[in-house]
């Protein structure tokens, strides 16, 4: 077998980083992208600001309407893309799919799993996560704001195979932190547990960790959230593990922190959020254990109102 073809579905914050990172250290990767990107990046390059080393490339584009004019099996389908627009995703990137293709997505949640094996089948599809803090500016640069990046993925029955040992050899080596997880749907269900508790606080709350910690009954209502979080996962049989819980704690009650949530950055911004995925699968998973989640179905129950003006202009 010959080098492992990657095809990294988006050049944004998410996808455009790992891609250009497989890039620099060699690997055969193509990047699916849309017209405007594009055209974007054959202009001014794919171009990566972070502490780890910027990046400056010319990678090999292929666009949605090329791909389905000439459909390409790939050997690793890196998905990146936000979870709303996985439907579209999967059109896109359909044709790339063969019998031997392997779809390693990185979205948030859990939802997006039973969504692609309907589409490619479960042998196609792996489980997969990624902790990154990186936006991408109007020029189309790739900024990395932490000095984290990290992907894991496995088998989703536990078991090591030959093909994931090939991914993990693909992945490994690329200026960022990779790890081949026997039960990567206990790091998923982590990091839903970290992303819903951080999107729920910062957006019910409208204010950065630091902001809620300030305000009156804020310290108690962001633990508050963290808990129904976690009681969900573990209603679900991944109960989060304590150094874990203990570490996303602090964190989220860490007085001055400016950090917040992808979601409530998007929804400062007005763009698109993924509320369904990561607070309205969560609270309709907890449902069906008898967990209550009032907190958090707060904080879905404002950006559902928020999504909805704004799918009416």
């Amino acid at each position: 077998m010959g080098a492992m073809r990657i095809l990294v579905v988006g050049a944004g914050a998410v996808g455009g980083y790992f891609g250009a990172r497989l890039m620099a250290a060699g690997r055969d990767v193509t990047l699916l992208v849309r017209e405007g990107r594009a055209a974007q990046i054959r202009e001014h390059g794919l171009q990566v600001i972070s502490p780890f080393g910027d990046l400056h490339l010319q990678p090999k584009l292929v666009t949605a309407a090329e791909l389905r004019a000439n459909p390409t099996p790939y050997d690793l389908i890196l998905l990146s893309t936000k979870a709303y627009s996985l439907e579209a995703a999967m059109e896109d990137f359909a044709p790339a799919v063969g019998a031997q293709t392997s779809i390693l997505p990185l979205l948030n949640g859990m939802r997006h799993l039973e969504a692609m094996e309907a589409r490619f089948g479960a042998h196609a599809v792996l489980g997969g996560s990624t902790r990154i803090v990186s936006d991408m500016d109007a020029e189309g640069r790739i900024h990395q704001l932490e000095p984290l990046h990290d992907v894991v993925f496995g088998e989703r029955d536990k078991s090591v195979t030959p093909r994931i040992q090939a991914i993990a050899a693909a992945l490994h080596g690329a200026n960022f932190d990779d790890k081949l997880a026997p039960d990567v749907l206990a790091f998923m269900w982590q990091k839903w547990v970290f992303l819903a508790a951080l999107g729920g606080i910062t957006c019910l709350m409208r204010g950065s960790i630091g902001e809620v910690a300030a305000a009156p009954g804020g310290l108690e209502t962001a633990a508050a959230i963290l808990d129904e979080t976690d009681a969900i996962a573990t209603a679900n049989g991944y109960p989060t593990p304590q150094a874990f819980l203990e570490n996303t704690r602090s964190r989220v009650l860490k007085k001055d922190s400016p950090l917040t949530a992808s979601m409530y950055r998007d929804l400062e911004r007005g763009a698109a959020v993924e509320a369904d995925q990561i607070l309205g699968d969560l609270i309709r998973r907890g449902k069906e254990k008898g967990v209550a989640a009032p907190l958090v179905t707060a904080a879905y129950a404002q950006l559902s109102v928020y999504s909805a003006r704004r799918s009416k202009g």
